[in-house]
């Protein structure tokens, strides 16, 4: 059984997420009418080693020809000379206009193949079949592809939305234990920002998800890329609501980048979870929420096995995190702004935040106030 949830709106070309098990088997099937000559699946060389072949062969079957180009894992693929070196690849293998890259892997996978998409011939389309968690809620949703640059996390990029997103159930089994928990902190994000009714399901029954439950965890995805697919159709280049996403990022983000973007100090996700607790405390701090309900998101991410105080993360500098915060995507004039929330399920766009308030935050929350 499969979940199809649909994302339109704005001025993108509609297009479908597929939910439910077993798709990478049905990955030529459904590459097959949006490919009219060739495929190149882009993947890094760990999930090449799971589920190249199987890819590969799904595409044989549907009378796809298909090639597999790797990348390195981790975070340090997203830079300029891979972009670039995936892009020479794409020359080098002759694609034109009428094929069709698959980005078969995780964030860092995804946002790669498909910027390079978005770059090679002025832009080709693409497939997004995402196999973390964290990608099938998050990045493989709504057409954001960028690179990193050594002053901040996707900083370069371009809105290049996929024409197809196959989210398999079945390939989280593969995943370790720590990458399914820090995708589960992006699930738990879309229950803070919009729908608290969401939040307690998974802060109850729903938990098992974290613990790799398949039942459990197609119902989360199916609910986070629904959350997220109303909001991207509403506002695709963020120019309003679709900030609220951003719930945890600004303060996760500054400390991923104090951090050398070192994924095992600290992985996206685990910084995320950590950002969320930061910014309904801020709420807090700023007189926005009551305190209660930024105590249950704490206890809620630490029943998750995942991180809610700087302490936990590493040594920190509120000035440091301060000036990173302030190069963040959503500052304007050097102006900071933050996603904050005044409950559980209602998260809002607090544009012009004092850097003095912030400042005095992060001290207290350095020194373990």
């Amino acid at each position: 059984m499969t979940t199809t949830v649909p994302v339109s709106g704005g001025d993108f070309r509609p297009y479908e997420v597929i939910v439910g098990r077993g798709l990478l088997t049905e990955l030529g099937a459904r590459v097959a009418p949006l490919a009219q000559g060739r495929t190149v699946v882009i993947t890094d060389e760990t999930v090449a080693a799971l589920h190249g072949k199987a890819a590969l062969a799904s595409l044989r079957a549907a009378g796809v020809h298909g090639r597999l180009l790797t990348v390195p894992p981790g975070e340090g693929s997203k830079s300029f000379s891979e972009l670039e070196r995936v892009i020479d690849r794409l020359l080098a293998f002759q694609l034109d206009r009428r094929d069709v890259v698959v980005a078969l892997g995780g964030g860092v996978v995804g946002d790669l193949a498909g910027l390079a998409a978005a770059l090679f011939m002025r832009g080709i389309d693409f497939v997004q079949v995402p196999t973390t968690l964290l990608a099938q809620v998050d990045s493989s949703v709504g057409g954001k592809t960028a690179i990193d640059t050594p002053r901040g996390k996707n900083l370069v990029g371009a809105f290049h939305q996929p024409r197809l997103v196959l989210a398999d159930i079945d390939v989280l089994a593969t995943l370790p234990e720590r990458q399914l928990r820090s995708g589960w902190a992006e699930v738990l994000k879309h229950g803070l920002i919009c729908d608290a009714g969401f939040f307690d399901w998974l802060a109850g029954e729903g938990a098992a998800g974290a613990a790799g439950d398949p039942e459990g965890l197609e119902r989360a995805v199916v609910r986070s890329v629904e959350i997220k697919s109303a909001i991207v159709g509403e506002d695709e280049r963020e120019a309003g609501r679709r900030a609220l996403l951003n719930l945890g990022h600004t303060f996760g983000h500054a400390i991923e980048a104090e951090l050398g973007f070192d994924e095992t100090k600290l992985t996206h996700g685990e910084a995320v979870a950590l950002g969320c607790a930061l910014g309904f405390r801020f709420s807090v701090a700023s007189g926005l929420c009551a305190a209660d309900e930024a105590e249950r998101v704490e206890a809620v991410l630490k029943a998750a096995k995942l991180p809610t105080r700087l302490a936990q993360a590493g040594g920190f500098r509120s000035a440091a995190l301060l000036k990173r915060m302030a190069g963040d995507k959503k500052a304007e004039g050097g102006r900071l702004t933050l996603i904050l929330a005044r409950r559980i399920g209602e998260a809002f766009v607090a544009r012009d935040v004092d850097p003095a308030a912030v400042t005095t935050f992060l001290d207290r929350e350095i020194a373990g106030g």
